[in-house]
């Protein structure tokens, strides 16, 4: 009898386990759920309903980073058509701020759209700009205070928006002189704001030295958006590269620190060594952070014995914060440091995080 129910106990387990491993069409269907439902929600935004995105905004840009890659799965290509679209009606700018990198984000989805179509008005405008850019670089520090700083990259979130879209004009013009641009401001910026010691970046020089009931402030998706960012542009280099190894040594870096500091429930804290303190779970940075890593795994950078089991549990817990009808909850909604979020409010950037999470974790049960 005992034994019997040892057995019994054993399979419950099993049972458990494998129902905490998704198989490649449950992500599916969920990446679906959560495109579809954004998009029949676009035009609303729910930080501010007063005040919605404008379609070129980094918040959007965020969102079609993911739809991209969902786009390019998704055996649908209703996606691509709904992205074209925008492009199409903006004739291909970027948007309002020549130097801002919020307002470089939207280029991620020209250059992807340019992959697939093939077309060169869809990336010459941002062409344009960036060698306005080059030629006439910024002058600013990166002091928080200081006049125009952001002009240049002097807070974290700027190392998801923008350098991506120099290095993937870098990947498909084999103009160096992008990546040369990228690679100084990239290591201007990390030099400034990114804490050895933690092996985390802060949001920007205004938190540096400053506590949060006694632990230094290192915000969720601040970080989230760079681990993200590095995972994008490393995507766009070659591995045998001195400038690829810059980057994968800071890479690999977050990723062992991050899998110290994940919750018990999955996610990361908004605040990342303040768990006690911010126990509400967030979505967008942690979404980010399960796109980085499992990118890792997936391209033989990260060891899956030990990244594979948070990567998952990472994973099943920003599923079990969907809604009904599709709606990822739990979104922090737009800040610089960390906050609150709520089950029934999301964000644009945070579905983006999700889908570029699930685009990731496919490929990591096998989905093909």
């Amino acid at each position: 009898m005992r034994h019997l129910f040892l057995v019994i106990i054993l399979i419950s387990l099993n049972i458990v386990a494998f129902a905490q491993t998704p198989t490649p069409k449950n992500i599916k269907e969920e990446m679906k759920r959560v495109a579809d439902w954004q998009i029949e929600h676009f035009d609303q935004c729910y930080s501010n309903p007063k005040n919605p995105h404008h379609p070129l905004a980094w918040h959007n840009g965020a969102l079609y980073v993911g739809m991209v890659k969902w786009a390019a799965m998704a055996d649908d290509n209703s996606y691509w058509e709904w992205m074209k679209n925008i492009g199409e009606k903006y004739n291909w700018q970027l948007h309002e701020r020549k130097y801002h990198a919020d307002d470089h984000t939207v280029g991620q989805m020209y250059i992807e759209l340019y992959r697939k179509y093939g077309d060169k008005e869809m990336i010459t405008p941002t062409i344009k700009q960036f060698d306005y850019i080059m030629y006439h670089p910024a002058q600013s520090k990166l002091n928080w205070k200081t006049p125009y700083n952001q002009d240049r990259w002097s807070w974290c979130d700027a190392l998801f928006m923008s350098p991506p879209v120099w290095a993937k004009l870098y990947k498909v013009t084999s103009e160096k002189k992008y990546l040369q641009f990228m690679m100084d401001e990239f290591k201007a910026t990390t030099d400034f704001l990114f804490d050895k010691k933690e092996s985390l970046y802060y949001r920007d020089e205004s938190y540096i030295g400053e506590l949060d009931h006694g632990t230094k402030i290192f915000w969720g998706r601040g970080n989230g958006w760079v681990f993200a960012g590095l995972a994008n542009i490393l995507e766009e280099l070659d591995p045998s590269t001195k400038e690829y190894k810059y980057f994968l040594k800071i890479y690999k870096k977050m990723a062992k620190r991050l899998i110290e500091i994940q919750t018990p429930q999955g996610h990361w804290a908004m605040s990342l060594l303040g768990q006690e303190f911010y126990p509400t779970p967030e979505t967008s940075g942690s979404s980010f952070f399960t796109f980085g890593l499992a990118w890792g795994i997936n391209n033989g950078i990260l060891d899956a014995e030990t990244y594979k089991d948070p990567v998952m549990k990472a994973w099943n817990a920003m599923v079990s914060y969907i809604t009904d009808d599709g709606m990822l909850g739990y979104v922090q909604p737009v800040g610089a440091a960390p906050g609150k979020a709520w089950p029934d409010k999301t964000e644009v950037y945070g579905t983006g995080a999700f889908l570029s999470a699930g685009s990731e974790v496919y490929k990591l049960v096998g989905g093909k």
